[in-house]
């Protein structure tokens, strides 16, 4: 007979395994923020929670919870068991939780336990998660020795952090590639679910290599619209750096298959081949349009040329070689000069420089020299 699960509060070996969530909140409150290991079955629609919200408001507690259960129609309660039980059937190691650890969680269980099924709740819900996981990141934050990996656009940073196990890659986490052009076509994670994912990564890296220093990109305080905790920008700002270092040739290639090749592949899987090719060079001139004031006037006609040759050759030919020269003048013009100026205000010693295949060539060593320091 299996053993019956008991309630728990938040804890660090719940984000370790990764342990699959139920979160019983109504879908908005789910899209504003939750967590990477939780799916949202919820009790409330949008609706029911709005109009109980209401009733809550005027009427008092108990004609709220009234109409809770006057809402919960029998085939309405029908369809959310057996959409729960589902979940339980899937993931016998899972929890549930709604925003506090209230009602809405423990009448989930109420009528689980109705069907047959004991499924465990996290105490406090959402808001004692959320709580738990911020004071884990401050933690991780302060005791976390860190490096960055800096280099010029293009030159790889991305690729060589995720060839390096104690590295956590925050353009991923931010779903953004920290440029003008670095936009998906899915829209950014809300800042709250953003913070969550980040706490996660962090507390997941400084638990499985405590003794080794934690690797970052080098980023701004944003990456697009989500803004990186104070405390680690701070961190970051006189980290030591391993500078990555290749030829322009490399960085024009990795330019086209991360802004031309994968940017198009996303649009055209979402879009469809004809409206995916549109959105993709739609999306192209905007970014183009949001550089113009730093470029001026004449470079911005000159790079708008070269993009609209770009983009005929290759809706004409299937040609990618007109974004060569528009991105290297992209390079040349506008994120080069910004990154060596950033980098004159780096205070962090200079551990290595090299091509990545160097990088990862004397990577042990630099992580010695680091230590000894």
């Amino acid at each position: 007979m299996n053993q019956i699960r008991t309630d728990i509060e938040p804890s660090l070996d719940l984000f370790l395994k990764e342990t699959p969530m139920m979160d019983v909140r109504a879908p908005a409150e789910f899209e504003k923020g939750s967590l990477p290991s939780a799916q949202n079955h919820p009790l409330l629609d949008n609706d029911q929670r709005h109009q109980i919200g209401l009733c809550y408001k005027r009427k008092g507690p108990e004609k709220a919870v009234a109409l809770g259960y006057e809402l919960a129609t029998p085939e309405v309660r029908k369809q959310r068991i057996n959409r729960w039980l589902d979940f339980t059937k899937l993931h016998s190691e899972g929890y549930i939780f709604c925003s506090r650890g209230g009602q809405r969680s423990h009448i989930t269980q109420e009528w689980l336990a109705q069907a047959g099924c004991h499924y465990p709740l996290i105490k406090g819900g959402y808001k004692a998660i959320r709580q738990f996981l911020l004071e884990q990141m401050d933690t991780a934050i302060r005791d976390s020795q860190v490096i960055i990996v800096s280099g010029r656009t293009g030159s790889g940073k991305t690729q060589l952090l995720l060839k390096l196990d104690n590295a956590i890659d925050l353009e991923g986490l931010a779903y953004h590639r920290g440029s003008s052009f670095g936009r998906h076509i899915y829209p950014q994670p809300t800042q709250t679910r953003f913070e969550n994912n980040l706490a996660i990564a962090l507390l997941r890296n400084h638990h499985y290599f405590p003794d080794k220093p934690l690797l970052l990109e080098d980023e701004s305080r944003l990456i697009g619209r989500n803004c990186l905790p104070p405390a680690l920008r701070d961190k970051m700002k006189s980290a030591p750096l391993i500078l990555l270092e290749e030829p322009m040739e490399h960085r024009l290639n990795i330019g086209i298959q991360e802004y031309v090749v994968d940017n198009l592949n996303e649009n055209i899987a979402v879009l469809g081949e004809q409206k995916g090719f549109d959105y993709f060079c739609t999306s192209l001139y905007e970014s183009l349009e949001r550089i113009k004031k730093r470029l001026g006037g004449k470079r911005h006609k000159v790079l708008h040329d070269l993009m609209d040759n770009a983009i005929d050759l290759h809706r004409s030919h299937n040609d990618l070689t007109g974004y060569r020269p528009l991105i290297d003048n992209l390079l040349t013009w506008y994120y080069d000069p910004m990154y060596d100026y950033q980098l004159s205000k780096k205070t962090g010693k200079l551990l290595f420089r090299g091509t990545q295949e160097e990088i990862l060539q004397h990577y042990p060593n630099i992580m010695i020299q680091h230590q000894r320091n």
